[in-house]
């Protein structure tokens, strides 16, 4: 499984439980919704994160 950056978020409760909310009705975590909504916000303005190259499988490693 590929790393993950962990970050402490504050929310308001209110935006918290709108999260939840819809997470539930999309059949994700929280965690995976709001991965799904900062993605989609990039890719609105044009940008695509890139994989890190320890994450990349066509990227070559030390097991050759």
């Amino acid at each position: 499984m590929a790393d993950r950056k962990a970050f402490l978020l504050r929310l308001d409760p209110a935006v918290w439980a709108e999260l939840e909310r819809l997470a539930q009705s999309e059949l994700r975590s929280v965690n995976a919704q709001i991965e799904f909504l900062l993605r989609d916000a990039l890719a609105k303005r044009g940008i695509v994160p890139r994989r890190a190259p320890a994450d990349d499988p066509t990227e070559g490693g030390d097991d050759e």
